[in-house]
């Protein structure tokens, strides 16, 4: 008995829609709703074909009014699939559909049997012999349209073919005998075919079904690929590449409807050496507050303002909708209040700032590539003069382009033998106001240029890869004079980050100094904090070997940049270098007192000595003596002067220690 309840519950599923496959069940409907207009031609035709041969023999009502009434419903049901051809059902309303056509096929099947067999007894052999052509024609053409639809067409079959072979068996016509057994073969055959059919239409639906969703698939990898090959893993902003895009296509749409576009570029004031006090762990979470700070800023001016990280701790900016110079200098605002809000990760507290350069199309430039540069070039400006603000590119930066791009390119082809001087400035005792040294300072004396700035051609030999030959031709010349003078008196000259954070080493200036005849006690380099954290652990080898053949190691500008006491602390040290931006309102201003007072501590706490620059005034010089400062450097005492001044500066200042010794014998002796 299970075994037969199982079979009937199989059979039975024969004769049903299956609703656990809505991709078959709607591929159905689509190929059904295209051909059920057709099935119904198919019978309204025919039908009225069979009427019209049965009108001068059958009754009226089965002539006229049965065909109409029946004509009418296919004819309905026509109309409907028709009007289905532009709707697109839902999943449920496709099952409704074709259940609801399942349903009705064996009510129409019975009704047209019923009509068929009710006209065959007033028909001659011929007339006869049409409705059992009709019904066998018909039924033929009735499954090929309802293929895509299995059940209804079993449904069909069953109602139209049993009842057709049984009756007309029985009529003990030969020929009608042998028609019933003929279409029973046949519809035995196109059952066989309706089987095959809708297995393999299932089996491309399936097929059809996989492949989409392997489309789906590698569509959404491949969509995953671009966005990571657009986005930036650690912030979850567009990355550079995506910026140079987005950056392209606004450009061309501004240039399309005479538009004005910003280009900004944002770097992070103070996060290298987070990074390096820190770690990485620590200088990447920075990272994603202040990323998110500056995304919470652009958010709130709609779509206008596109973010990107576009690399390290520098972020880019693409600004539409016709920015002005004030809606720029208010975004950059925003932006660097924000930044400048504390950093609080559990125990770790630390702040930054960040410096922004903006240049807009059409006025600095009318290609995407140079509005990009011009904004870089405006955020280099700021970083040196204006840290810690927006500046936007203007016509005096595009000025000083042009005369950087001179400087770099007369550099490049300089004789530094010829053209580079030196003038050396006193280092004094701050009690006895007695001269320890001199430090060294660079003059460019070019051909075309006449005298260039070190500010200005030092940054120029870095950027293009010259510094570190330049440094050796000045640190020659520098020994050179330097041997002249007295055992006493200490040379001090500036290194560069590239001088000391270069592959190569310090091997090189060791080369010049052991050349050079001056004992390396005598000789003292001065680096800045922003080389110490250049790269702080190749710094840390280069001071240590010049410390290890004798030099002496200065940290300048301290106090300017953003080295930690603790790389200070590591660092082998003999002096620190006040800035001389503290010492011009040491008397006026309490702050610069209270911070020169904190860096004498400092140095004397670490057993180090204390330089001060910058000095101009006899007050500021009775007031950094109070403070604690050792040594003083600054116009008070002497102008930077030429190699061959020194010798004669140096005299008159024993002239002047020794005069009060004289008197001071004198007296005595009288």
């Amino acid at each position: 008995m299970p075994d037969v309840r199982r079979y009937m519950a199989r059979a039975g599923e024969l004769f049903r829609v299956p609703a656990e496959n809505p991709e078959l069940t709607r591929a159905q409907f689509q190929a059904f709703s295209k051909q059920v207009p057709l099935l119904y031609f198919i019978l309204i035709t025919n039908s009225l074909a069979l009427a019209y041969t049965f009108l001068p023999l059958a009754p009226t009502w089965l002539t006229m009014a049965v065909p109409a009434l029946l004509s009418a419903i296919t004819g309905f049901r026509m109309l409907w699939w028709l009007r289905q051809r532009d709707v697109a059902p839902s999943g449920e309303e496709v099952l409704r559909n074709l259940r609801v056509t399942n349903r009705i096929a064996a009510p129409i099947g019975v009704l047209f049997v019923i009509w068929s067999f009710s006209l065959f007894p007033y028909g001659d052999p011929f007339a006869k012999g049409q409705v059992a052509f009709y019904m066998a024609v018909t039924v033929i053409g009735i499954i090929f349209c309802l293929m895509h639809l299995r059940s209804a067409a079993l449904i069909v079959t069953l109602v139209v073919i049993v009842p057709y072979v049984i009756f007309f068996l029985s009529t003990g016509v030969p020929a009608l005998r042998a028609i019933a057994v003929n279409q029973l073969l046949v519809s035995g055959a196109m059952v066989t075919v309706l089987f095959i059919y809708y297995r393999d239409f299932a089996a491309l639906v399936a097929s059809r079904k996989s492949l989409l969703a392997e489309q789906a698939a590698t569509q959404a990898l491949s969509d995953e690929n671009f966005r990571l090959a657009n986005l930036d893993s650690l912030t979850d902003l567009p990355n550079r590449r995506r910026f140079f895009s987005e950056l392209t296509h606004a450009f061309t749409e501004a240039g399309r409807d005479g538009t004005r576009l910003a280009v900004g570029i944002i770097d992070l004031d103070g996060f290298k050496p987070i990074n390096d006090t820190y770690g990485h762990t620590v200088g990447d979470r920075v990272l994603m507050e202040a990323a998110r700070r500056i995304r919470d800023v652009c958010e709130s001016r709609g779509s206008q303002v596109h973010l990107a990280r576009l690399g390290g701790d520098e972020f880019g900016l693409v600004v539409t909708g016709n920015p002005t110079d004030d809606d720029l200098l208010a975004l950059g605002r925003q932006i660097t209040d924000l930044i400048k809000l504390p950093y609080q990760f559990e125990t770790t507290h630390t702040g930054l700032s960040c410096s922004t350069g903006f240049a807009l199309y059409p006025r600095s430039a009318t290609a995407a590539d140079a509005l990009y540069e011009c904004a870089d070039y405006a955020l280099y400006h700021a970083k040196r003069r204006a840290r810690g603000q927006a500046i936007i590119f203007s016509t005096e930066l595009e000025a000083e382009i042009r005369s950087r791009s001179v400087i770099e390119h007369l550099l490049r082809t300089a004789d530094f033998e010829a053209e580079m001087g030196l003038v050396f400035q006193p280092i004094m005792d701050a009690m006895n106001a007695r001269t320890t040294g001199f430090e060294v300072l660079a003059r460019w004396h070019s051909p075309k240029l006449g005298t260039v700035s070190p500010a200005s051609f030092i940054p120029a030999a870095e950027r293009i890869g010259v510094i570190r030959s330049l440094t050796r031709v000045l640190l020659v010349k520098a020994l050179a004079t330097a041997r002249t003078w007295p055992d006493d008196i200490r040379v001090s000259f500036n290194l560069s980050a590239h001088d000391i954070c270069s592959p190569e080493g310090i091997l090189p200036l060791i080369s010049v100094i052991q050349a050079s005849g001056v004992p390396p006690r005598r000789i003292e380099f001065e680096i800045t904090e922003t080389a110490v954290t250049f790269d702080f652990a190749r710094a840390e080898q280069s001071i240590a070997a010049l410390k290890a053949i004798g030099c002496g190691i200065s940290l300048d500008d301290f106090g300017t940049g953003y080295s930690s006491l603790s790389h200070v602390h590591r660092l082998p040290l003999d002096k620190l270098k006040v800035d001389r931006s503290f010492v011009h309102d040491v008397n006026a201003n309490p702050i610069s007192h209270k911070i020169i007072k904190s860096l004498t501590g400092l140095c004397a706490d670490m057993e180090i000595s204390c330089v001060v620059e910058g000095v101009e005034t006899k007050e500021q010089l009775d007031s950094l003596r109070r403070l604690g400062a050792d040594y003083i450097q600054g116009y008070y005492f002497a102008e930077p002067m030429p190699a061959d001044a020194v010798s004669g500066f140096l005299a008159k200042e024993r002239q002047r220690f020794a005069e009060p010794a004289a008197v001071k014998v004198a007296g005595a002796s009288a």
